[in-house]
Formats: structure tokens, sequence, C-alpha cells
């Protein structure tokens, strides 16, 4: 497989601010191929009360955002950037661990995911940031998804509020801490 970069990019970018762009979505292609694969084994593994609820929420984001990725790696190859969707390099360049939940209730994952969707979207955010002096349509893209992943992580979010407004989660900082306070 061909990985050299094109020598064009979209009209209107320097090549270099192009594969600059495409560069930044790798990870962020990266980012979304490892959410949507952890949201289908969040679907295989959730057991206990409201599991058919939850089961079957999960099944439209996991297509949401596959569509997600199917876009970004449109929008690479427009940058003349070859997307790179193998799980090798995925593993050898991402910045996070590996989900850690297992077979576990409809809470705890539901808790964990949580934690998985603030790390996705605050990445997404801080590229947003950076695309501002790039790219505005890659941009958007950005901005969009983001919309979504925010809406969808209020869906989980609905699960695990209490009557005060907090999270049962509250103040974790791992997947399997926020599984145990949930």
């Amino acid at each position: 497989m061909a990985t050299n970069d094109a020598t064009f990019t979209v009209p209107g970018l320097s090549v270099e601010d192009g594969h600059r762009v495409g560069e930044l979505l790798q990870i962020r292609l990266h980012a979304l191929n490892d959410l949507q694969l952890t949201l289908k084994h969040a679907h295989w593994n959730v057991i206990g009360r409201d599991f058919i609820g939850v089961h079957e929420m999960l099944d439209p984001q996991i297509e949401l955002v596959r569509g997600f990725v199917d876009d970004l790696a449109e929008r690479m190859a427009a940058l003349g950037v070859p997307p790179n969707g193998l799980p090798g390099d995925l593993v050898a360049r991402r910045t996070w661990e590996d989900y850690s939940i297992g077979r576990a209730t409809t809470v705890e994952h539901l808790a964990a995911l949580d934690l998985v969707y603030n790390g996705v979207i605050e990445d997404h955010r801080k590229d947003i940031q950076i695309l501002d002096d790039l790219d505005l349509v890659t941009q958007d893209m950005l901005i969009g998804q983001v919309q979504e992943l925010e809406k969808f992580q209020w869906f989980i979010r609905a699960h695990l509020e209490n009557t005060g407004g907090g999270l049962r989660h509250e103040g974790a900082t791992t997947e399997k801490d926020a599984a145990a306070k949930a």
C-alpha cells in the first residue's frame, strides 16, 4: 500500500497546509475508528437492567461514527494524504489506552463510555481550534461531528445523572473507576 502524500491538495490551500490538515485528520480517523469498535464491544458485552435499551441505543451511534470515519478518510484523500485505516497504525499512533471494560452492567459501560467520549470530543475541539487558521471546510466537518458526538454523550449521561444533576461517576479519571462508581 502506497503511503506517499500526493503532490497536490484542494484548491485554495498550499500543498504543505493541505498535507498538514490531512495528517491532523489521521489521528481523528484513528480515534473514531477506535470509538466505533469500542461502542460495538460495549454493545456486545452490556448486561443487566436496561440491557435492550442500551444495546439498541448503541447501534445507530456506531453507524454514525463509521460514517464520520469515511468522511474523514475521503477528505484526507482529497487533501492529497492517503488515509491509513490499518489497526497496526492505529495502535502505534494512538495516545489513549484500550477500553478497559469487558462484560459489565449497562451503567458500568455507560460511565466508562462517557469518559471515552470526553477524550474524543476534547481532541476534536482542539483540532477545530487549529483548523481555524488552516482550513475552514475541514473545521466545519469536525464541528458537525462534535455536535453529533455531544448529543450522543448526552444520551449516555441521561442514564447516569442523579436527581441533583450530577453524574454517578463524577470525579472518575479512568474507565474502571467510572464503572466502579456507577
